[in-house]
């Protein structure tokens, strides 16, 4: 990024692109708010002292992009994304830029595998737009993490968590919430007991300690017992 930006130029440029899925309304007012500007400021000085991040601001947004609001389901919060250069997508524990398997959605289709379709392989795509497409919003607690380090961009979106979760508490009633890891649970009070809340750790553990499979807790066939049940809807995982 260069020194001079257009902040109002990228933030109507991002309500533009919010349109179609019909995120823009929602979010209108934390984009062109202060907080927004001063989150932006932020990356710009990062990005300016040589620290990059990632994924790149034209995908920071993308789970939104892809998981139409009127369509909501289900919110699956993560921690932050993938620290490695390129392979961040904007959603969640996606691949799609590289389509190359990360560990910790490796262990989440292993779970989807072996929980939902008893053994018998399911989609082993790496590109995770199937499942924002279908109304998951796939979110982590920090929309940008520093290329090579993990943790250091919560306080910069904690602003944007907050408006949002906000938002559909007071809005929205019903869905699953899946909060994966303890960044991820530190969220959980913001949303009242109207709405389905599961706590779980996150799939990088069972990477860390060197697990052969991640105890997903039978997340993934509880949120299609209760997407059946709740919008007579069959998720295709």
């Amino acid at each position: 990024m260069n020194e001079k930006i257009d902040l109002e130029e990228i933030k109507q440029k991002l309500f533009n692109k919010l349109e179609a899925s019909g995120w823009a309304a929602i979010l209108k007012p934390f984009i062109f708010s202060g907080d927004f500007d001063n989150i932006l400021m932020e990356l710009v000085r990062l990005s300016n002292e040589g620290k990059r991040f990632t994924p790149p601001l034209k995908q920071v947004f993308r789970a939104f992009e892809e998981c139409p609001y009127g369509e909501l389901k289900v919110v699956i919060v993560g921690q932050d994304p993938y620290p490695r250069i390129d392979v961040a997508d904007g959603i969640a524990f996606s691949c799609g830029n590289t389509k190359e398997l990360q560990p910790s959605l490796s262990f989440m289709l292993d779970e989807i595998n072996r929980t939902v379709y008893n053994g018998h392989p399911g989609s082993l795509d790496p590109d995770l737009t199937r499942w924002s497409n279908q109304g998951l919003l796939m979110l982590n607690t920090a929309l940008t993490t520093t290329v090579g380090k993990i943790g250091e961009h919560y306080v910069i979106w904690k602003p944007l968590l907050a408006y949002l979760f906000d938002h559909l508490n007071c809005k929205q009633t019903g869905l699953v919430y899946i909060y994966m890891g303890k960044q991820a649970q530190e969220w959980t009070d913001m949303i009242s007991e109207d709405n389905y809340k599961f706590m779980i750790s996150h799939p990088a553990s069972a990477a860390y300690a060197k697990q052969s499979r991640w105890d997903s807790d039978n997340i993934f066939v509880k949120t299609k017992e209760i997407l059946e049940r709740q919008f007579n809807f069959s998720i295709n995982w």
